[in-house]
């Protein structure tokens, strides 16, 4: 990359990182009921033990704690709701489940085994906390949380080549009708590139299958300004070119939500909740970072949400990108990047006033 083009990038990172603790609100602020838009997050890390987590909870908040077994916790926080912080393997949590007294007497195991059974799991998969669906604006609070695991210990994405942890956001939408939903993902295609340029996300991460990117066949498609399918022909199409839980936007729980027979048709994936939110698996999980947040990181799909809504630039974009996704060499430079970094910023103010 030439210096000029790398200096725009930075500045556009300044730009956008300006203030990157505050949750900007987006264009459409209210969902399907006519309620404030809410936001689930999931959190993975590892490097500190469930109780260091739990009292970080009972130093922020009154809270009532409900352990399920040594692996998993429900957390009742007041005004919040109700959090889950799990050791993330489902055939741990499964053994843990079974540790009351009479089934470590017939098994002739003891609770030593266990606690010995989670911290050597601790070492190879993550805690997770996963939260209720929120409000954007108290996004700070989870930060505040997200401070006190880090001055516990906690460890994210980039400490050992193992931590292939990450942040998954769920944000709901203020509407499923088709043509919506098109655009949010015709928003999040255009600026992927950008976005990952952003997070810098993780090597490790992008060598595992989870937040793998969409092809191109089905990126095509969509960003065509022609392409406007039914509710089922959008499924249809998605569950052709993605019959898969791992993308960077995993779709399925919101088309789960919109029309479960006919992903289930195409899915049998008991892992696939139907809720009307995308999920959003790219960020890292830069916990031990003082600079990261949980705020900083919807503030880069806060893009999305702006782009998205905004009917001329994306028509833009989308006519750009074809362009773009049709030169043989397009995976082979930055030339996409460039663009994002040199009309972004001024964009991003503009939709920031």
């Amino acid at each position: 990359m030439k210096d000029s083009e790398a200096h725009r990038t930075k500045v556009a990172a300044s730009k956008l990182n300006e203030g990157s603790f505050t949750a900007h609100l987006p264009p459409h602020k209210n969902n399907l009921k006519d309620e404030p838009r809410a936001i689930g997050v999931e959190i993975e890390y590892a490097g500190i033990s469930s109780d260091e987590t739990l009292h970080c909870f009972e130093q922020l908040w009154p809270v009532a704690v409900d352990e399920q077994s040594i692996m998993e916790f429900f957390i009742d926080v007041a005004e919040l709701g109700k959090f889950k912080l799990e050791l993330d393997s489902a055939y741990l949590k499964e053994l843990a489940n079974k540790h009351n007294d009479k089934y470590l007497a017939d098994e002739g195991l003891a609770r030593p085994t266990m606690d010995i059974l989670q911290r050597a799991a601790e070492q190879l998969v993550p805690w997770e906390v996963v939260s209720p669906p929120i409000r954007i604006e108290q996004l700070d609070q989870i930060d505040e949380l997200i401070a006190c695991l880090r001055e516990k210990g906690a460890l994210g994405t980039r400490h050992a080549l193992h931590h292939a942890f990450g942040l998954h956001l769920n944000p709901d939408l203020p509407s499923i009708e088709a043509p919506v939903i098109v655009n949010y993902l015709r928003a999040y295609f255009c600026l992927y590139d950008w976005i990952v340029n952003e997070e810098k996300i993780d090597l490790t991460r992008r060598l595992t299958p989870y937040i793998n990117h969409f092809e191109r066949d089905y990126i095509r498609l969509v960003v065509d300004w022609g392409y406007a399918p039914s509710q089922e022909q959008l499924i249809d199409d998605y569950l052709l070119h993605n019959p898969t839980r791992n993308r960077s936007l995993d779709m399925l729980p919101l088309f789960a939500f919109m029309d479960e027979k006919r992903v289930r048709a195409k899915v049998d994936d008991p892992r696939v909740n139907a809720r009307p939110t995308f999920h959003y698996r790219l960020p890292n999980c830069d916990i031990d970072d003082p600079t990261w947040s949980v705020s900083g990181a919807w503030n880069l799909w806060w893009v999305v949400e702006c782009l998205a809504n905004d009917e001329i630039y994306l028509k833009r974009f989308c006519s750009s990108y074809q362009n773009e996704l049709e030169r043989l060499t397009h995976s082979l430079e930055s030339r996409w990047l460039d663009y994002l970094s040199k009309h972004l910023p001024d964009l991003i103010k503009q939709w920031r006033a």
